[in-house]
């Protein structure tokens, strides 16, 4: 079985996914990670109190590559007028927008709306290829957009997600400035699967990121490796099937 070619060596860019202020360092020092995005679950796991705060706290960190942060309003007209002040915090600060409100309700008029108004958005917790061309319809050509589709949620649904997100980046060519995401990878093996569809962009969290080394791995020694795990671990519990 032959080596996978190397991340660095795919067109695909690879976004660092997390809320942890020591994780965001650590990988914006890695040269495969190209952007960042955050989300409010993230952040209140990694009990950020503080929005604003932790948001101007990263961008200490991440100065010249995209980072996203979310609007956390369930109105329209509160989405936008957070979205303008979060626009406001950095010239690489990308502006998350959910594409619905928790009614249901498609945000596609308010994105249409800040896309005119040159805010690059974007538009997050999307599965359907109807809710891409939604947006895509409204999208600004002058300004840079990402459609974020939750493929590995489509894929927990027992779809397949690559022809899906294949569908996704055509419906999103009639908007050269826009970018398709694949969100929500379960396994490092989903950036190749995103680079497959032709995807631009897939958002990976941190700990799946710290995997990175074992891509290319000679197969007898991770192996190996596995093995040694097992047996160490059962020596230092002190194992015995005698007692």
């Amino acid at each position: 079985m032959s080596a996978p070619i190397h991340p660095q060596d795919l067109k695909i860019k690879i976004f660092a996914d997390g809320a942890d202020l020591n994780g965001i360092r650590e990988m914006s020092a890695n040269p495969l990670i190209k952007g960042f995005t955050t989300n409010p679950t993230l952040m209140r796991k990694a009990g950020v109190n503080d929005y604003k705060a932790f948001a101007l706290d990263a961008l200490e960190i991440v100065t010249d590559q995209p980072i996203s942060f979310e609007v956390f309003a369930d109105e329209f007209d509160e989405m936008e007028r957070q979205a303008e002040e979060i626009a406001s915090w950095g010239a690489n600060v990308n502006v998350k927008i959910p594409i619905t409100n928790t009614r249901g309700e498609s945000a596609a008029p308010l994105v249409g709306r800040l896309s005119a108004k040159g805010i690059i958005v974007n538009v997050t917790a999307m599965f359907t290829l109807e809710q891409v061309s939604a947006i895509v319809d409204v999208l600004s050509t002058e300004t840079p957009a990402i459609l974020s589709v939750f493929a590995g949620r489509v894929a927990d649904s027992g779809r397949d997600p690559i022809p899906h997100m294949k569908q996704a980046v055509e419906a999103a060519a009639t908007k050269p400035m826009s970018e398709v995401m694949w969100a929500s990878p379960r396994e490092l093996l989903n950036i190749y699967h995103a680079n497959q569809a032709g995807c631009h962009i897939i958002t990976v969290t941190t700990d799946l990121l710290r995997k990175l080394p074992s891509i290319g791995k000679d197969l007898e020694d991770f192996s190996l490796e596995t093995v040694k795990m097992f047996y160490d671990d059962a020596s230092a519990a002190r194992y015995d099937v005698d007692k």
